[in-house]
């Protein structure tokens, strides 16, 4: 799943009296020694406007709101109406304020909230937002990445020390090598030219020069893993995974190709084909020939689109669960040398006559052999290298780029790139997480919130237990492996201690070089070194606790692992928006509450509920019961398969979007009976000001509706619509909050209204 505000910003209110908007930011007051900041009095004026609603005949005087406040202020009180005094405390705290400013800048009051709840909750941030030139949206997401850039661009860019430890010091070589554009628009593309014909050459480039008794597509595979470390998905996709059915152990897994092709509509191969083209023309290919060879080529990969498994189909890990073993690779699959290809992509290891390999889709493996027999050598040469090129375009000159950005900008809508510092910082942060991460724990993450977020996880997850405790549709035997599975799921909150090791980083580290003045074969040095530490471990035992698995913190996610039944809560998402211990719990519980209750979920989705509690594919349902379970997410799936997403005039899919609205359902319900148990623990908390007439159950509501506030072009939109598995953002607020009564009962919603339908999908 894909889950911020540190520093409040404000949008002017288009309806705010002049007298308001007038004011200048920076303006402040003094009095009686108390100076009173413009964050503050945005606040006090944005309540006295929804109060007056903007009624400037009815406002006091600038000077009397000055003195009016600060005599409220003395009292900690913003409203000394006796109606709300003796029920209604108010937050002052930093944290507060950001959150009512934040809350109160993305809200739209002329809204019905039981219409539409989330342009009730979102509106004014949809009105308000400009999405910036280098993206492809405007979310809370990524609000909060923006954030965590910044933090992490402190950490690459400060000075190399004498005593560095070797994985900072390449993190940060590696971002200084990344930004000498000077460096690589000299060096051309004459190194990638020459990296090209050691694998065995471009046929468009090389022309008539090019000889196809030299190429098998076998061999084109284990030069590019051989050279380059890349894990070559072009025709198989070949991983090491864990063993479905056997979670202690690992094997290799075969399945369909990934492809290039984004979609197979006229106006998206079109584009590609274009793409295609004219990379290859700046490569030095004539464009005649290039128009003429990569049509071919083109046509190629569209087939190999047509003997994939759907999406849909893929739901069912069932199906995808073929364990065999070489021999009966050699037997099914006769025309493919199984024993060389696996011993050239594992090496230095060997494959094994009892390893597991695990193949996703038999057919497939089946079509591959009939449509390479059937394809010309040049044609299967000229994808091959166009695919591995195509993945490296990224790192090399500033013209292919240019080009990348015209094909991406038909995808996404986005027309510039990010600046070149923030693609750098990403680079870096992800291509060394272990390092980055363990830089950003130590010196921006708040020990307390580790502590606090375990809290919540416990709290919630408790609540996914009564649910299974209490629902009228399981039978015992069924129940009680659900409950196993509920207890014994782990959780990995913030970070391992082990990331704030050195000894364990320089040892994890210890046999990668980077070099810092060539970027691009630094990203080759760093992509074999992970192919290998990932290839390696096939028969090392299965460690659910790995702290190297566990140690991506600098990212705004967070994850279920079905084969772990484990979640994991990066720190980087324990912040802004999502997070902050200076605020309502209400809040907490809305927004990073829903995305753990989410993530919880997953573990009882339509494919999460196929694993047992040690993480092991096994049908542990009685045949009833799974019955009662798809009748509940058929309901899901025609709920959300009827929702349109009117900017771009598209439907969800109902079928492919299933898990993650099960799991958006179910983690609301969750979060929000958590924070009922808590604040019954607890007591009443104090209402954010300006936001005096939200009872702390409807600022639940809200808060968890502004982790979804977002914006999107409409070439973004309609590809999150077409191969995105969540639904988009306002469905994920319009789903799950239109199936629970506690929502319509807080808001008062009349049956039948939009935000309170008369039929309800439930399924947790």
């Amino acid at each position: 799943m894909n889950f911020g505000y540190e520093v409040v910003q404000y949008r002017p209110y288009p309806r705010l009296c002049t007298r308001i908007t007038n004011l200048k930011r920076n303006q402040t007051f003094v009095a009686d020694g108390m100076l009173l900041a413009s964050s503050f009095l945005a606040l006090a004026l944005s309540t006295l406007y929804f109060n007056h609603r903007c009624n400037t005949e009815s406002l006091p005087s600038l000077s009397a709101i000055n003195n009016g406040l600060i005599e409220k202020l003395r009292s900690r009180r913003l409203f000394q109406n006796k109606e709300y005094e003796e029920e209604n405390i108010f937050c002052f705290t930093s944290g507060c304020i950001k959150a009512a400013a934040s809350v109160i800048n993305n809200m739209d009051l002329s809204v019905d909230p039981c219409d539409d709840f989330y342009q009730f909750a979102c509106g004014n941030f949809i009105k308000y937002t400009i999405i910036d030139d280098d993206k492809p949206s405007h979310t809370t997401f990524s609000i909060a990445s923006d954030i965590l850039l910044n933090k992490l661009r402190m950490i690459v860019t400060e000075p190399i020390q004498s005593n560095e430890q070797k994985p900072i010091k390449m993190a940060k070589l590696l971002f200084k090598s990344c930004m000498n554009k000077e460096k690589i628009e000299k060096d051309g593309l004459a190194p990638m030219k020459k990296l090209l014909k050691s694998l065995g050459g471009w046929p468009v480039l090389e022309a008539d020069k090019w000889d196809d008794a030299e190429f098998t597509w076998k061999d084109s595979v284990y030069k590019i893993k051989a050279v380059t470390g890349h894990s070559v998905d072009y025709f198989i996709r070949f991983s090491i995974i864990t063993d479905l059915k056997n979670s202690t152990l690992r094997a290799i897994e075969l399945d369909q190709a990934s492809l290039g092709l984004m979609g197979t509509d006229d106006k998206t191969v079109l584009g590609y084909f274009k793409y295609m083209v004219d990379i290859a023309v700046l490569f030095g290919a004539d464009r005649r020939r290039a128009i003429k060879e990569l049509k071919e080529s083109l046509n190629f990969e569209i087939k190999l689109a047509k003997i994939l498994l759907l999406a849909e189909e893929r739901r069912d890990i069932a199906q995808l669960y073929n364990p065999m073993k070489i021999a009966d690779l050699e037997k099914n699959y006769p025309s493919i040398p199984w024993k060389e290809y696996l011993d050239k992509l594992l090496d230095p290891l060997t494959v094994r006559h009892d390893d597991i390999i695990i193949v996703s889709s038999p057919k497939y493996l089946s079509d591959l052999e009939v449509l390479l027999c059937k394809t010309p050598k040049r044609v299967q040469a000229n994808y091959v290298i166009w695919r591995f090129t195509a993945e490296s375009v990224s790192y090399l000159t500033e013209d292919l780029r240019k080009r990348q950005l015209e094909f991406i900008t038909e995808l996404t809508g986005k027309t510039e790139r990010e600046p070149r510092w923030k693609e750098c910082v990403g680079i870096s942060s992800e291509r060394f997480s272990l390092a980055i991460g363990s830089l950003y724990v130590r010196r921006f993450f708040d020990e307390n919130i580790k502590k606090n977020a375990l809290e919540m996880v416990n709290g919630i997850r408790e609540e996914m237990y009564k649910i299974l405790s209490s629902n009228d549709w399981m039978d015992d035997e069924t129940r009680k492996n659900a409950l196993d599975k509920a207890n014994s799921m782990t959780s990995h909150i913030a970070y391992p201690d082990e990331l704030l090791d050195d000894c364990k980083l320089n040892a994890f580290y210890k046999n990668l070089e980077i070099n810092e003045k060539d970027f691009y074969t630094s990203i080759l040095n760093l992509t074999k070194f992970v192919t290998d530490y990932n290839y390696s471990r096939l028969r090392q035992p299965v460690n659910k606790s790995d702290w190297i698995t566990h140690s991506k913190t600098a990212i705004i996610n967070a994850f279920y692992s079905y084969d772990e039944n484990s979640i994991q809560l990066p720190a980087g998402i324990l912040q802004g928006a999502f997070f902050s211990s200076d605020r309502p719990r209400y809040m907490n519980y809305g927004a990073i509450g829903f995305v753990i209750g989410h993530e919880i979920t997953h573990g009882f989705d339509d494919q999460g509920r196929k694993y047992d509690k040690r993480g092991n594919l096994l049908d542990w349902w009685a045949a009833e019961t799974k019955k009662r379970f798809l009748e509940k997410v058929t309901c899901i799936i025609r709920q959300y398969g009827n929702y349109t997403s009117q900017e771009v005039g598209l439907k969800l899919n109902g079928v492919n979007t299933q898990g993650e609205n099960i799991a958006d359902n179910g983690g609301l319900k969750q979060a929000y009976n958590a924070y009922k148990v808590w604040s019954k623990r607890h007591g009443v908390e104090p209402r954010l000001p300006g936001l005096r007439d939200y009872t702390p159950e409807q600022m639940f509501w809200v808060s968890a509706a502004n982790v979804w506030c977002s914006k999107y072009r409409p070439e973004a939109l309609k590809t999150e619509i077409t191969a995105n598995s969540h639904s988009p953002d306002r469905f994920r607020v319009i789903g799950p909050f239109s199936n629970l009564e506690d929502f319509s009962k807080d808001f008062r919603c009349p049956l039948g209204s939009n935000m309170n339908p008369v039929k309800k999908c439930q399924v947790w």
